[in-house]
């Protein structure tokens, strides 16, 4: 038969102690004998064939808890509102008899008047809980999870709300976010040069906000009736011929990763996220080719490699990796901080325009995208039909779109690798000194 043995049965078992031995009343009531406690019995005690609980005879509710293992620690033991507790004071030897004493006493004194340490502790990590699980970091990682996963943007969208939103709220309750804090996040992004940037954040947490209401974590969209920050005006920066010459130095200035990646943009015309996730499983021999899950419509394409084009890849120095990318700095990632490795070639630009002229040269703003503007302004510069330059860059609107899309099944292969091979053409001529001045024109 199992017994249980409180401070209160003490009476019973000195009734009983004559009657059985020391070593069997361990083992029946788990229990030592109410034997005076100190340090050194503490230490002495051996664990027997079940736990032992050795009373505390200082301090009333104290116990020692020996397991069979030869583990110690201390409990108190005590009654809040009719209700029993257990409170754990840590393992011993880390917490001594006089700490636990201190330890229990102070618990003992909040019991006495009305208190209920395990109960307030049991509370307070319930409160803890319910707070953790509103803060902004931990709401916007199960948006991610519920719903951005589900998105072909929803990468884009996760990373820019990790960089702008859970970098100065995460620590945050979203309950204590207000429309004043979204205008001020917002006018911090535009006021740094990035407008456009402001009012993609800006929609990017209004469908954030928005999931958190009909998730019922919140009543009302702190940005609902935000605005944008400013009108957008379309962008048509296209480098000048200079510019492309000192950009093409600049990147054998600055070198791997940002260098590679500029002539790459440059030469081939695609989109920064399809180059940056260029693999070596993607390119045979002069063609790459990319599948629909690459791209941003989704549509496979395949882009024909100039000489220059793979002269570039070739001075790659490769970094070893599950994925097999070509432009990374960790083998396992796609480059990050585009904006950081922009201001290094523009920086390295500037230099070289002022070296060139021999005085202070201020370059316009330019963006990595800008470079495929570039590419395609080029190719109409040389007489590339609008149809192949589309193909070129994978649109899909345009003279691509519509009746045309659906009946006009040609690949445009070759039109699309001589309208590359002279554009690298009249890259390396710039490069080289040539004037562009008699650009000779092919024709579709």
């Amino acid at each position: 038969m199992q017994h249980c043995f409180t401070l209160g049965n003490t009476g019973k078992l000195a009734e009983l102690a004559p009657q059985v031995a020391p070593q069997a009343c361990n083992q029946l009531f788990g229990v030592e004998r109410m034997t005076k406690m100190t340090a050194v019995t503490v230490e002495k005690i051996k664990p027997g064939e079940s736990r032992i609980e050795k009373p505390d005879t200082l301090v009333k509710g104290l116990v020692l808890v020996v397991q069979t293992t030869g583990s110690k620690s201390w409990q108190l033991r005590y009654r809040a509102s009719g209700v029993r507790r257990r409170m754990a004071l840590g393992s011993y030897p880390d917490v001594s008899l006089a700490d636990a004493r201190k330890a229990a006493t102070e618990a003992l004194v909040v019991v006495t008047a009305g208190g209920d340490p395990v109960g307030e502790k049991r509370a307070e990590k319930v409160v803890a809980e319910l707070s953790e699980r509103d803060q902004v970091k931990n709401l916007v990682e199960q948006f991610a999870k519920r719903h951005l996963s589900t998105l072909r943007s929803g990468a884009t969208v996760k990373r820019e709300l990790e960089r702008h939103v859970v970098s100065v709220w995460g620590e945050r309750d979203i309950h204590s976010i207000t429309k004043r804090d979204v205008i001020d996040l917002l006018d911090g992004i535009a006021d740094s040069g990035r407008v456009v940037s402001a009012n993609r954040v800006r929609a990017y947490i209004g469908k954030f906000f928005a999931w958190c209401v009909e998730r019922d974590v919140i009543d009302q969209s702190p940005a609902a009736g935000v605005r944008p920050v400013a009108k957008e005006r379309s962008r048509e920066r296209v480098l000048s011929d200079d510019e492309i010459r000192w950009l093409w130095t600049a990147c054998d200035r600055v070198g791997q990763p940002w260098g590679h990646l500029g002539k790459m943009l440059l030469l081939t015309g695609q989109r920064l996220g399809e180059v940056c996730g260029m693999t070596d499983r993607e390119i045979d021999g002069d063609l790459w080719s990319l599948s629909g899950e690459r791209t941003k419509n989704g549509r496979a394409h395949t882009v024909p490699l100039s000489g220059a084009a793979l002269d570039v890849l070739a001075s790659v120095g490769r970094i070893k990796g599950a994925r097999g990318l070509i432009l990374t700095t960790t083998g396992t990632s796609t480059l990050s901080g585009y904006t950081k490795g922009r201001n290094h070639l523009a920086e390295a630009m500037a230099e070289i325009a002022s070296e060139e002229q021999g005085e202070p040269i201020e370059i316009d703003h330019w963006t990595f995208h800008d470079l495929r503007r570039t590419c395609a302004t080029g190719m109409a510069r040389l007489g590339i039909s609008v149809r192949v330059t589309e193909c070129v860059l994978n649109h899909v609107s345009g003279t691509g779109g519509g009746i045309v899309a659906v009946y006009q099944r040609h690949d445009y292969a070759e039109e699309k690798r001589h309208a590359l091979d002279a554009w690298a053409s009249f890259v390396t001529d710039l490069v080289k000194g040539r004037r562009a001045d008699n650009v000779v024109k092919i024709h579709a």
